[in-house]
């Protein structure tokens, strides 16, 4: 995307692919999010893309791991989990980064490995798959989800940092209602969710941005 401005009540946004028009835009661009936000004129949410390493190995040949629960140090310096017949493992690592392609660091890896060597009696030989990943956070480490009181027609979906999985269909349906001008679904709202609680107005995040 090279330029996205309003006109007339639309959005328009020239990308390599042609340009696009819309009424309303949701800004899910993951770490880019507060680069989108720049491009529209719309002030930036303070997003933090933090680097998270992982990779799979084969657990012994003699353990069944199919009914074994996550493994996570006290300290949250490491992790593994029964992942695909394999084990999933991870430096649990949080290291602060510009909006990229992430790649796992080879240091990292190693880390990883002889943490979990250590703490356990597994023998890593060979990593099966290696990679990383962007996980993107606020100041308060909340989801950043709806419209911006400084842009008719802007939607946030954004912040999701690790949870954001677990928490997409909900924040899929908060998303759909918002942009709509809808309440929050009522299932929502009895757990106490609130607009205020994701707003990417909120006092926490002008702070910090």
């Amino acid at each position: 995307m090279t330029t996205l401005e309003r006109h007339y009540g639309q959005w328009r946004a020239e990308t390599p692919v042609g340009p696009f028009a819309a009424a309303a835009l949701v800004n899910a661009a993951g770490a880019w999010a507060d680069e989108i936000a720049r491009l529209a004129d719309v002030p930036a949410v303070g997003l933090r893309p933090m680097r998270r390493t992982a990779f799979t190995f084969d657990a012994p040949a003699s353990l069944d791991i199919r009914g074994l629960p996550a493994g996570v140090d006290v300290a949250e310096e490491f992790y593994f989990k029964p992942e695909a017949g394999r084990f999933l493992g991870s430096l649990a690592d949080e290291t602060p980064s510009a909006p990229c392609d992430a790649q796992a660091e080879e240091l990292d890896l190693a880390l990883a490995v002889d943490r979990i060597e250590r703490a356990t009696i597994f023998e890593i030989r060979r990593l099966a798959h290696r990679w990383a990943g962007l996980r993107s956070f606020v100041a308060d480490r909340s989801l950043v989800i709806g419209p911006t009181r400084h842009a008719e027609g802007f939607l946030w979906l954004a912040g999701q940092g690790g949870y954001g999985i677990q928490t997409s269909p909900a924040a899929g349906r908060a998303l759909a209602a918002l942009a709509t001008g809808r309440e929050l679904p009522a299932d929502l709202r009895e757990l106490g969710l609130r607009v205020a609680d994701l707003s990417p107005d909120r006092p926490a995040l002008a702070a910090a941005a």
